[in-house]
Order: structure tokens, then sequence, then C-alpha cells
């Protein structure tokens, strides 16, 4: 008896096709979306000066509509960038350069926050491989996670180390912390516990950290803060320090 022929399926193909789908499909929702936000400005332009109960409960669901249209024009941007299959661009370079620069970039936002960045940056780190844009993105959204849970002001220290056969990245906040419920659930998508958020920043975030071959960690308890820490690996050539 001839034995069926088992085609293997190659899992990479799979998921460009389903990455391509979902990005049709957002597509296809934000069109619709935009030209019904587009449709509330212009109907909020005849309600500007309301003059009775009537219109002023008109212009109240007008705004509401466009809220929620902003929500889901956000929520989509979120899915595809946790969704999209991206080819990194690996150069080498310097944590302490890049992190450096990403603070210089962060520093109102913090300030506006009333929290205080602190640095601990190693002097004599190895180069590693990263693709700028993609990381500073994770990073950022780590950085805005810590501020936005300090929600009376505190202190994130920024820490950068070897270890090992790599170099590790440590974001350490005087936030509220989480409890062990919140913490295990912290990388699944579409989890969160901030009001109006998506619940794919994190996971996102250890998507792009894990395609430099790197891992994250995260270590939390109730009054005790948050720490974050991201490990990169070292290529055996760029083992030798560069000076930030």
């Amino acid at each position: 008896m001839t034995k069926p022929i088992h085609s293997e399926v190659d899992v990479s193909d799979v998921y460009r096709s389903f990455s391509e789908l979902v990005g049709a499909l957002a597509h296809e929702i934000r069109n619709p979306l935009s030209t019904i936000r587009l449709n509330m400005e212009l109907l909020a332009e005849d309600f500007q000066e309301p003059v009775n109960p009537r219109e002023r409960r008109a212009i109240a669901k007008i705004e509401l509509v466009r809220q929620e249209c902003d929500r889901l024009q956000k929520l989509l941007g979120d899915f595809l960038d946790f969704a999209r299959q991206e080819s990194l661009d690996l150069e080498p370079g310097n944590l302490n350069t890049e992190m450096s620069d990403l603070l210089e970039f962060f520093s109102p936002e913090a300030k506006r926050s009333n929290v205080e960045i602190v640095r601990y940056l190693d002097p004599a780190l190895p180069a590693v491989r990263l693709d700028h844009k993609t990381f500073r993105s994770a990073v950022l959204n780590l950085l805005l996670n810590a501020v936005q849970a300090m929600h009376e002001g505190g202190q994130l220290v920024v820490r950068t180390r070897l270890s090992g056969m790599g170099v590790v990245l440590e974001l350490i906040d005087t936030g509220p912390g989480m409890d062990e419920e919140t913490l295990a659930r912290a990388f699944r998508a579409f989890y969160t516990t901030k009001q109006g958020g998506s619940g794919l920043g994190l996971p996102t975030t250890r998507k792009v950290i894990e395609a430099h071959g790197g891992s994250i960690d995260i270590q939390s308890a109730p009054g005790r803060g948050t720490k974050v820490a991201i490990w990169l690996p070292v290529p055996p050539r760029l083992l030798t320090p560069i000076v930030a």
C-alpha cells in the first residue's frame, strides 16, 4: 500500500500569511473608522454652540463616538505591531549610547510625571547587535509603563551591566508593584490593568527582544516596585568592550 505523502508545513510561511491577512483586515477596518470619525468631526461643527439640552446631548454623543474611534484606531495599531513579522536589521551598537539617546528623548515625559531617572551605565560594555528602531520602541514602551505606574511620582533606575555572554538592561521603578496573578499574566496578549490599554504592549516587547536573541524577565511585588531585566547576547567577535 502506498503511504500518503505528508507535506511539511513551513511555520514561517503560515505566520507570514497570517500576518498579511491580519494586516489586510486591519486596513479594511481602519478605512471606515476614519470615515466615521471624519463625519463625527463635521457633525460636531454643527453643534459648536449648543443652545438647548437636546443639542448638548447630541454633542456629548458625538464626542463619545469620536473617542471610541480613536480607541479602536490605537487598538488596531497595537495589534498590527504585535502580528507583524519584521525582518530585523541587526547592527553592532553600544547599549549605553542607545539608552542615553532614548532617555534624553524620554526625560520631558519623566519630568512631567515627577519621576527622577537615575542612571548606572557600565562604561565598559561590549557591543551588541541591535535593530535600533524596534529596540527603541520596545524599551520606550517599558519606560512609559514604569512612569505611568508611579502615579505620585518616584524614581526610575536604569542600569546596564555584563552578564555571562551577554549584557543586561535593568529598569527598576518605585511604583506600587504587581501581585502574583497580575505578574503571571503580564505577557499574555490582551491582558491589561490600564484603563484604555490594549494589552499588547508587553507581548510585543517580548517578541522584539526575543527576535534579538535575548530574553526579558519581570520581578515585582506589591509595595516593592517592579524590575524589568532585558538580556541580550554578545556575539563572540564583539566581546571587546566599546567605551561609551
